[in-house]
Order: structure tokens, then sequence, then C-alpha cells
């Protein structure tokens, strides 16, 4: 009986009172916010089960819109907090919910930039214009897509350099792993060089590719070929390509260069390179600097 008493005698100081307020809504959002994560990583993992989407290839954006939900829903959660906290202060909440209409009405020029980039980055997002670990052409800016909020999207380049890229400021987007990608290669040959045998060791080369343990899975069709594309100044450009999977068409063209030079030269191949010719000077010269030291 004493026991009880003490606990109400404590509960009845205004500051302990408050604090136990203050605890009680601070884990309620703390709880609020980490079953919202929870709720939505479950639904990721559920749907990305679906045959629909693994077969559709939105797994990534899918990730993408649940990373968005969650950040999304846990800001709304935290200002739910915060007027409950005021709440519990005795401020009240109504008055400054008028002044925050006012303040936004006054920062609304400003804001507009804000908003662009909201609406921006929903409809990106609905679109599937890009999704995560795409790698991607925003205006003069390329890398890859490491995040996509709401307010930006952020991009690594090759050499590790990181972007931001408010999605309000984004025009034209050119998505180099979109389902597929190609690997499209021009090679140039000397003019003396019989162009149907180029061509066919070309061709038994992709088809080894194709074949190859590793390479084979990444390459999706065998290679196409499009045949003589240029007669430049001094060579024969031959241009064709492969269907890769997405972001892999680097790795197939690098590799196909090293093995192609490997088999010119078995196939006595010349590949063009520049050649440059120097004249040291002629007879005609010599005489006319002759002339210049005698006068």
């Amino acid at each position: 009986m004493s026991e009880a008493f003490t606990i109400e005698k404590i509960l009845e100081i205004p500051w302990v009172m408050q604090a136990f307020k203050v605890i009680l809504i601070l884990a309620f959002g703390w709880i609020l916010s980490v079953l919202l994560r929870l709720g939505i990583d479950r639904f990721e993992k559920s749907i990305s089960k679906a045959d629909a989407i693994r077969e559709s290839g939105d797994v990534l954006r899918l990730k993408t819109f649940s990373h968005l939900v969650k950040g999304t829903g846990t800001v709304l959660v935290w200002l739910c907090v915060v007027y409950m906290l005021l709440g519990s202060f005795g401020v009240n909440v109504a008055p400054l919910l008028a002044g925050a209409g006012v303040v936004g009405l006054a920062f609304g020029f400003g804001g507009q930039y804000l908003i662009r980039d909201i609406i921006n980055g929903i409809f990106i997002l609905i679109e599937g214009q890009f999704r995560i670990n795409d790698v991607v052409k925003i205006g003069e800016f390329g890398g890859l897509v490491e995040a996509v909020n709401l307010r930006h999207t952020k991009l690594r380049d090759l050499e590790g350099r990181v972007i931001y890229i408010p999605n309000g400021e984004i025009k034209t987007v050119v998505n180099f792993t979109k389902e597929y990608s190609r690997a499209l290669l021009s090679i140039g040959v000397a003019y003396e060089t019989d162009i149907d045998h180029a061509i066919r060791v070309i061709r038994d080369l992709g088809a080894e590719m194709r074949k190859d343990s590793y390479f084979g899975q990444l390459i999706l069709d065998d290679l196409e070929m499009l045949g003589v594309d240029d007669f430049a100044d001094a060579q024969i450009t031959i241009k064709f390509r492969f269907k890769t999977l997405p972001i892999k068409q680097w790795e197939v063209a690098r590799e196909f260069r090293r093995r192609l030079k490997t088999r010119f030269d078995r196939e006595n191949i010349k590949i063009h390179f520049p050649h440059r010719m120097l004249y040291w000077g002629t007879k005609q010269d010599e005489r006319f600097r002759k002339e210049e030291s005698r006068s």
C-alpha cells in the first residue's frame, strides 16, 4: 500500500509526469517507424518474388520505390511525434499550423523549385526512367545511379565522384542499361585487306565468344554484323555489335577487342594506325639557303 502511494506521489510531480509523456511519445514514434520499415521490407520481398515482377525486370524499380516510401513515411511519423510533443508541453498547435501556411505563402516563390523537384521525382519513379544500379547520362553528367529520392538523384562516375542532380533539373535521360545493352564496335583495317576474310574472322570470333563459359552468359544474342561502314582516309571501317546484359556491354567489348587483335595478327590482317612521313629538306631548299648566304 505504501509502495502504491509512493508511485502515485511521484506521478503527481509535474516534471516527472511530463518526462513520462515525452518518453511514451518518443517510444511510440520509434516503434511506429520501425514497424513501418519492417512492413515495407516484408511487402517488398513478397512482391519481388512474383513471377511478373521478375520477368519484367522491375525488381530494382520496386527497391527504389520502397526506399522512397520508407524515407517519406519516417519523416511523416516524426513530424507527428513533434506535434504530439508540442501538445504535451501545452503548446497550441493550431496557430502553428496557420502560421506555417502564412510562412508557406511567403516562401512560395522559393519553394517552387522544391515542389518542381518533388513532382519530377514522382514521375521518374512512376515511369521507371531509371533505377538504382542503372548507368545513365543526365545532361552533361553520367554515372551509376546510387540513390533516387523525391528531391534529387545521386550518381557516381567512373572516377568515383558523387554527383547530386536536383530532379527538377532533369530534362533528358540516356539510360545505357534499360532491359538490355548493346556493345557497338568499329574496327579499321588497311585498304589492301580482304574484307570478306576480315568479316569472316570477326563472325567466327563472335561465335567463339558466344560459346565462352563466362562471356557467353553476358551475351544475349549472336554477333550482328552491320558491314562496311566507312571508307576513311587510310582505312576501311567495319561495324558490328553485340546484345548484352545491362551494364555488361563494356566488359564484352574490351574482351572482344583483345581477342580480335590476337586473331588478326594470326591471320595477317593489318589494323590501321596513323602514318606520318617527314621530309628533312630538299636540294632546292639547300640552293635557296646558299643564295641567301651570298646576298
